[in-house]
Formats: structure tokens, C-alpha cells, sequence
């Protein structure tokens, strides 16, 4: 309650300030406009459809006003009613101009200041990955204080079930996508850490989804340690991951704890910077997978909604 008249109050303010001059660089605010961006913003933060009485008692405008308003973007198709009950929701033109706004999101680019921060506060490389062909490929990097003694370049590719970026977002896929390219790939050995045995990922896949954290001990390369989160998108869908990477005598257990919530922490804040508001994991694949046969593997959704959001929620708290 005391939120809604927190929220009440600011538009308030904003609707008595429509029509100053010189703020933000603009000559002025136009008063349709405000008022128009106030209705969605009551649209938007409600949970349920609303009738023109409750959309009064939430604007403070005067109701012809709002009505015409509201009439004008039911036309253009920003506010929908229903026929049924009459009330007001979000219209489906915000849904097509959302969509278009996140195709044009570079992830890359949009992560870059998120792993430069990351690496600022660990000293550690911090890296952002992607799973493309079946690989994990790093798409940003942010170089640490402390050398690795492998070279980590964009463009740079790991197998899946070894790396802490691939563990992290295989942990999410369907099963019946990680079945595919363990099938196709195998679970080949690198070092006398890396997991190689199909029961033994899955245990490790099972464990990753209940901390919302993946661990990459010396399982690539003897002597690295990386940690990993998962990066959502804004339907909830795990588009990618980001790391750390460092010496594996520096990151001890110890250290590993102190760190995994940081990587947790900046993965959810991507995650939020590209839409992404807490609720279900979505866990089907952006297109069908190719097994190799010509046919197409179908989805099985890993674990429930509810349990991998209550992951990730505690990896990140």
C-alpha cells in the first residue's frame, strides 16, 4: 500500500511538471505525452486488468482526460480492453517494439562494463560466453590483474562439460539438448579432473542447477579454476554465462566461496539490464538441435520453473 502512494505521489509531480522548460535539454514536455506514458506506467506495474475506476484513483487525472488518452492508445494498439470484462491491459504494439528493441541488443557490448567490474573487484579474468555448434565460445573478456597462463582471446572456443561457462548453461538446457551433444561430441578427457562419464555430468548439471553456480576445478587445464553463473534474457531463458578465471592455487576453497556470490551477483545484473525480471527459467532451445541422423531432438525441461529460479535466486543473494 505504501508503495502505491509512493507511486501515486510521483506521478503526481510529474503530471504538475509537464510543462517546464529547459529540463533534460528539451525545450519543453509535452502534456499529452506524460500523461499518455503515465496510463502505461499504471498499465505496466499492475498485476491484473484494470477498469477505468481503479485507473482513476491510481492517475489523479480527471477522467474524460484519461479516457481520451486511453481511447487513443487502445487505436494505435499500445492498450488492449477486454471485451468481456472491460477492463484495460498492455496492448500487443509494446510487445512488437520490445522485441524489436532486444534484437538490437549486442550482447557482447552490453556486458562489456559488467565483466570490466567483475574483474576490478576479483583481479581475476572475467569472460562472457555463449553456446554456439555445441561449444562454448567466449564473446567478451576482460582481463584481470593477475596472467593466466592460458590465452583467453574473444572468439575463443571450450568444450561444454569442462568449462565453468558451458557447465553453466548446459545446466539449464533440455536434457534431451545435453543428451545430443554428449552423444555427438563425447565427454573427451583433458585433464585427471574432467568429468567423462554421462552419470557423472548429469549429477554434476543436477548440482549446478541447486547453487546457480558452476565450477570448473583444473577440469580443462591443470593449474585453472573458473567459476561461472548463467546470464538471462528477458523471457527468462539462459542466453549465456559469465566467469572468472584464475590460478588454481589462488582460488582455493576459501576464495571460491567469496567469489561465486560476486560472479552471481553481476550475472543477475546483466540479466536484469537486458529485461530479465526474476520468475521462470525458460528451458527450450531457441531452435531444434541437430543430432547428426537428420532428425531433431525434442525438448525435455531440466528440473522445475520454480526450483532453478530458487537457484539462482540463492547464488545470487
Amino acid at each position: 500500500m505504501q508503495r502505491q502512494c509512493q507511486l501515486i505521489d510521483r506521478r503526481r509531480v510529474i503530471l504538475r511538471g509537464m510543462r517546464r522548460r529547459g529540463e533534460n535539454g528539451f525545450p519543453y514536455r509535452p502534456q499529452v505525452l506524460e500523461r499518455s506514458f503515465a496510463i502505461l506506467d499504471v498499465l505496466a506495474e499492475s498485476t491484473e486488468d484494470l477498469s477505468l475506476a481503479e485507473m482513476e484513483g491510481r492517475l489523479n487525472l480527471n477522467k474524460s482526460t484519461y479516457y481520451r488518452l486511453l481511447r487513443t492508445l487502445e487505436h494505435h494498439g499500445y492498450a488492449e480492453k477486454d471485451v468481456g470484462t472491460g477492463k484495460y491491459r498492455l496492448g500487443s504494439k509494446l510487445l512488437e517494439l520490445g522485441s524489436k528493441a532486444v534484437a538490437r541488443f549486442d550482447l557482447a557490448t552490453v556486458a562489456r562494463p559488467y565483466l570490466e567490474r567483475l574483474s576490478a573487484q576479483t583481479g581475476e579474468t572475467a569472460l562472457l560466453g555463449v553456446l554456439r555448434d555445441r561449444q562454448v565460445v567466449s564473446i567478451a573478456v576482460a582481463d584481470g590483474r593477475h596472467a593466466l597462463r592460458m590465452s583467453v582471446t574473444v572468439g575463443g572456443k571450450a568444450p561444454a562439460h569442462c568449462s565453468s561457462l558451458g557447465k553453466a548453461i548446459l545446466a539449464f538446457l533440455p536434457e534431451s539438448e545435453v543428451d545430443v551433444i554428449v552423444r555427438l561430441d563425447g565427454l573427451k578427457s583433458y585433464t585427471r579432473n574432467t568429468i567423462t562419464r554421462r552419470s557423472e555430468l548429469k549429477a554434476e548439471l543436477a548440482h549446478v542447477r541447486t547453487q546457480g553456480i558452476a565450477i570448473d576445478d583444473q577440469e580443462l587445464e591443470a593449474g585453472l579454476k573458473c567459476i561461472a553463473a548463467p546470464v538471462q534474457d528477458q523471457s527468462g531463458k539462459i542466453v549465456a554465462a559469465l566467469s572468472i578465471a584464475g590460478a588454481a592455487l589462488r582460488l582455493n576453497r576459501k576464495r571460491v566461496s567469496k567469489l561465486a556470490p560476486l560472479v552471481a551477483r553481476m550475472a543477475s545484473d546483466l540479466s536484469a539490464s537486458m529485461g530479465y525480471r526474476p520468475g521462470p527459467i525458460v528451458a527450450t532451445p531457441t531452435a531444434p538441435m541437430r543430432t547428426g541422423n537428420g532428425s531433431t531432438s525434442t525438448s525435455k525441461d531440466v528440473g522445475s520453473s520454480a526450483q532453478q529460479t530458487r537457484a539462482l535466486s540463492r547464488a545470487r543473494s
